[in-house]
């Protein structure tokens, strides 16, 4: 039986495993039974992670078994999973996350109903350039970036899910992005206002992406007249998004769901 704690953020669910319970486990493997919606729990991707002074260290992998390197709403997960689970206090009301993409810091704002609202220090993305990729027989105009994790962004409205569902495979896997990438769709309906649907790499459709909703921002701060401190609406709601001189900052919450055990 091994020990699990599920969380989401935007309904963007995380299955969270603490390391030493998973010594000698086929981790691929674990990621893909654990995250499956019919036979496993059913999570867009799956945790490991330690205790270290002041937070934890993590690694992700997708529910398709593939590694990534962050994920905004996962490492918001785990630090309420630190919170509620062991207890944690923070220091400052601050906690550091270790990511395979650098250390980040997570300010607790407050509680409510259950979850908790975190300011996470995300870093600073890469300078977002344009690219014009042929799709499935389509030139697309998008925006490319990282945020700690390839990302490509493509400004257009009204948004169309069917049309995300089509080509967001097709962009995960262009030849542009030989380890893959994570695709948004975003329309600029504000200065102050960016929706956006979601092809996660490795997950497929998600109604929330904490890093995506970073690419997004920024992409449409560049690029499609947005200002650098937005509400970036997904299908599982509003985050905000901060793009500052000393890096982009996301704000939202994160909830804890289920303990229990994997009999898996």
């Amino acid at each position: 039986m091994l020990p699990v704690v599920k969380a989401h953020a935007y309904g963007n669910d995380f299955l969270y495993i603490e390391e030493r319970h998973a010594q000698g486990r086929d981790r691929v493997g674990l990621a893909r039974a654990i995250c499956e919606r019919h036979t496993g729990i059913g999570a867009d991707g799956l945790i490991l992670y330690r205790l270290v002074p002041g937070g934890a260290a993590m690694s992700l992998l997708n529910a398709d078994g593939s590694g990534a390197e962050v994920s905004g709403n996962g490492v918001r997960g785990l630090a309420a999973v630190l919170v509620d689970v062991h207890g944690l206090a923070p220091a400052d009301q601050t906690v550091v996350i270790r990511t395979d993409a650098g250390e980040k810091k997570l300010l607790a704002l407050g509680r409510e109903a259950g979850r908790i609202t975190f300011r996470a220090a995300m870093g600073a993305p890469t300078a977002p350039a344009e690219a014009t990729l042929e799709v499935l027989g389509e030139p697309l105009r998008v925006v490319v970036l990282r945020v700690g994790n390839p990302q490509c962004v493509r400004l257009e409205s009204p948004l169309d899910e069917g049309r995300m569902r089509r080509l967001g495979p097709a962009l995960e896997r262009h030849p542009a992005f030989p380890d893959g990438t994570n695709v948004e769709f975003a329309a600029v309906e504000a200065p102050d206002r960016v929706r956006i649907l979601i092809w996660e790499r490795g997950v497929g459709p998600t109604t929330a992406s904490g890093t995506g909703a970073c690419a997004a921002a920024v992409a449409a701060a560049a690029f499609g007249g947005a200002s650098r401190d937005v509400q970036v609406i997904s299908p599982g709601g509003a985050q905000r998004v901060e793009w500052r001189q000393d890096g982009v900052f996301l704000t939202g919450w994160a909830e804890v769901v289920l303990r229990g055990e994997w009999a898996g």
